[in-house]
């Protein structure tokens, strides 16, 4: 059983939220933020991405910058840039990128669920991460971008979806050029009391929900709750600090591309010696092309002074029967990028980086013939049942296996920690 809640969301006004919502704050770095918001005031980078407004030195953990993202939020209600929900809603986010659709229901999630695992993990946190973003919703007392959550595809939950949709007015329509592609992002607001308790009830069918993007957003909602019922002594369970902000997806209509992968040297080995050893857990195949992309799982290309391979791993490389270690990530980790190139621990190493699918092969290209890096790796992407699969074994994914697109922007609507009758005092 699944428990959503609908909530009173604060959503900008509908002539500035093209200019107001962004992309997640952790796809662009305060460099990039800082440009995309330049000159305008709505931009929701001011809140999620605070150090914009400070020195470009600053320390990215520094009280101030969390100080920052505060002020600016109670500046941006100040201003009347948020409707205030009078009511609990829920909210439908349609997205449309290479006419290809997928849409989510906006809604709050349980932390109880969270820490049953009844929403499920797939990826390792890391520390610094979790307390930066613990930090920013405890400071903010809100949910600034949603945790991305997929579910196995119900029939009965798309067709009172599309139903709506087929009346339904938008409370915002917009195109924005996202990660050099354009997404059109669409925005209605579910308010009718009869479909929403619809909705809620046939989530209490779906058995479990899946955390595709988000995993330090989602135990930040655990840590926050912790914090806040310390602090409060007549905590129910019923307060809005106890459910974090979500976007569920059905998981066929989501779309994950690959995420590839640059080495910055080849661990002291030159090229033709790199090849022979690379013969003894792969059969390679020199391609006469350019831009290359596997189509299928079990190939994987490689670039290598100016020329494409396609690496094929042999039979006794992987366990057949781990969902781990059949994975290409696990494959090229395994065989390759750790016995040979010597990263041993990818989350750490600061000779290897990753390259979300949207950058395509070009990208990998472009990043090894300037020098930067030796040898790069094009993936084939790892599917959505494969991380369903590994993560209803409790297992954990090898880090940066799946890059989702189109990116579910923020500040298309925020949930409170606290009931927004407060911001009406």
């Amino acid at each position: 059983m699944s428990k959503i809640k609908a909530f009173k969301g604060l959503r900008p006004k509908p002539e500035i939220a093209a200019k107001l919502s962004v992309l997640p704050y952790d796809v662009v770095s305060s460099e990039e933020a800082a440009q995309l918001a330049k000159g305008n005031k709505y931009s929701f980078f001011h809140i999620t991405k605070p150090e914009i407004d400070l020195d470009k030195n600053i320390d990215l953990y520094a009280d101030i910058v969390y100080e920052t993202a505060k002020k600016n939020f109670n500046e941006f209600i100040k201003k009347g840039y948020f409707i205030i929900e009078n009511k609990d809603c829920l909210y439908l986010y349609k997205q449309i990128m290479n006419n290809r659709a997928q849409i989510g229901l906006f809604a709050c999630a349980s932390v109880d669920e969270y820490e049953q695992d009844l929403i499920k993990k797939h990826e390792l946190t890391r520390k610094d991460k979790e307390d930066d973003r613990a930090r920013h919703v405890y400071e903010t007392n809100c949910n600034a971008g949603p945790v991305f959550l997929t579910y196995r595809a119900k029939k009965e939950i798309d067709e009172v979806i599309n139903n709506f949709l087929k009346t339904a007015q938008p409370i915002c329509d917009f195109v924005a050029t996202d990660s050099g592609v354009e997404v059109r992002h669409i925005f209605y607001i579910i308010s009718d009391d009869n479909l929403i308790k619809k909705l809620i009830d046939l989530f209490k069918e779906v058995p479990c929900l899946y955390v595709a993007d988000g995993h330090h957003r989602a135990a930040s909602g655990y840590r926050v709750r912790a914090m806040r019922r310390a602090q409060n002594p007549n905590h129910t369970g019923n307060e809005e600090y106890n459910y974090f902000l979500t976007a569920l997806f059905p998981h066929n209509q989501l779309n994950i591309m690959p995420y590839n992968r640059v080495v910055k040297n080849l661990n002291g080995l030159n090229e033709n010696s790199l090849l022979e050893k690379i013969k003894e857990k792969f059969d390679i195949k020199e391609l006469q092309i350019k831009n290359y992309s596997p189509n299928k799982t079990k190939n994987i290309g490689m670039y290598l002074n100016k020329k494409w391979y396609n690496l094929m791993p042999k039979a006794n490389t992987f366990n057949v029967n781990s969902p781990i270690d059949t994975l290409d990530v696990s494959i090229l980790q395994n065989n390759l990028l750790k016995p040979l190139l010597g990263i041993d621990d990818p989350r750490t190493s600061k000779r290897i980086n990753f390259i979300g699918g949207i950058r395509g092969p070009q990208e990998l290209e472009k990043l090894v013939d300037s020098g930067e890096y030796e040898i790069a790796f094009s993936m084939y992407p790892t599917s959505v049942e494969e991380l369903m699969k590994i993560a209803d074994a409790g297992e954990i994914m090898p880090p940066k296996s799946t890059w989702f697109e189109p990116k579910l922007r923020s500040g298309l609507v925020v949930h409170l920690l606290d009931d927004v009758s407060i911001l009406k005092k």
